[in-house]
């Protein structure tokens, strides 16, 4: 990151503004009182005073990523593809405003992807009929939550969809059950602990060194926590994000499930997944509960895990060929 002007994290990554290239720009606007940090990527052939209207693409982000990893890689790809892209800093995370920080409520993360599309349509050069979301882990449930809703979203993909509120509420893969209570009663006496100025977090993990996460690599199963060591703490660390989130977030995230109402999906959908991903139960969930898009795709990656859809070139060019052909067709 120290050797990228923008901040950004992520293999081909733009590192200087020049004509005729796809650009990056960083911009902030106000969204819910709070204020957000966005990056507008812009296509190569760009002209802001020009006639031309350009379709966009909103990118979310994973549940403790930021805007300058996986978001911003896709949205430099889209920006590629001709389209005006918008990777945003969810509320309280990132360069974003909100306290108590890392606050993560849905309809926070759920109102985050129409207020990149509020801004969006703020741009002169964006065509505000043509725009798209893609949401990327925990940014892809909430990216099918605001499309339930939304519909200046016209078309809609997830890749390595992350039903957050399904986890917090059942445990992976559906495996601490048993313990919901016991979270919920924890979330309540977090909640009164913040009146009276205390805030608690979950998976609020001291700082470690590149050794100490190898060594715990080695004691994870192979999988999403596995790589998401790798990839958060090693491979692609950025100092903005941030794993943890509040105790007291877990009265709201488990209320929510975006399982719940993906009847109200309408619009041409993507879903992308790895194949061989840990959490691609949750993908083929929401999938199968999508029954009045004007149409629906479930396209698996070969060989790969969740997170190694985000950076591994193999599977984000098959996962950017299969947007490309989605996005002209639907957008």
């Amino acid at each position: 990151m120290s050797k990228n002007k923008f901040g950004l994290v992520y293999q081909g990554a733009i590192a200087d503004n020049e004509p005729g290239k796809v650009n990056i720009h960083p911009v902030a606007y106000m969204l819910n009182g709070i204020r957000i940090a966005a990056n507008v990527y812009t296509p190569a052939d760009y002209d802001a005073l020009g006639d031309k209207k350009y379709p966009a693409v909103t990118v979310a982000h994973p549940n403790g990523g930021v805007k300058e990893q996986v978001a911003g890689l896709f949205a430099q790809k889209l920006a590629e593809m001709g389209y005006v892209a918008i990777a945003a800093d969810a509320s309280y995370q990132g360069e974003s405003g909100g306290e108590p920080r890392q606050r993560d409520y849905p309809a926070n993360r759920i109102s985050d992807v129409s207020g990149m599309v509020d801004f969006l349509t703020s741009l002169s050069y964006v065509d505000a009929d043509r725009i798209a979301s893609l949401g990327i882990c925990g940014g892809g449930g909430y990216t099918l939550a605001a499309a339930q809703i939304d519909k200046r979203i016209k078309a809609v993909a997830t890749l390595s969809m992350f039903n957050t509120g399904r986890v917090r509420r059942n445990g992976f893969i559906d495996g601490d059950t048993a313990n919901i209570r016991t979270r919920l009663q924890k979330a309540a006496e977090a909640r009164n602990k913040e009146l009276k100025g205390e805030v608690t977090y979950e998976g609020d993990n001291p700082p470690m060194r590149e050794e100490q996460l190898r060594a715990l690599m080695e004691k994870l199963p192979t999988g999403l926590y596995r790589d998401g060591v790798e990839y958060y703490g090693i491979t692609h660390a950025h100092p903005n994000a941030n794993s943890r989130y509040t105790t007291e977030s877990l009265m709201h995230l488990m209320a929510f499930d975006v399982d719940d109402r993906m009847d109200l999906v309408d619009q041409p959908l993507l879903m992308m997944a790895g194949d061989i991903a840990d959490t691609k139960y949750m993908t083929d969930s929401a999938f199968e509960k999508v029954v009045n898009a004007k149409s629906k795709e479930l396209f698996l990656i070969e060989g790969a895990t969740h997170i190694r859809t985000y950076w591994v070139p193999e599977y984000v060019e098959k996962a950017a060929s299969k947007l490309k052909v989605f996005l002209a067709e639907n957008l």
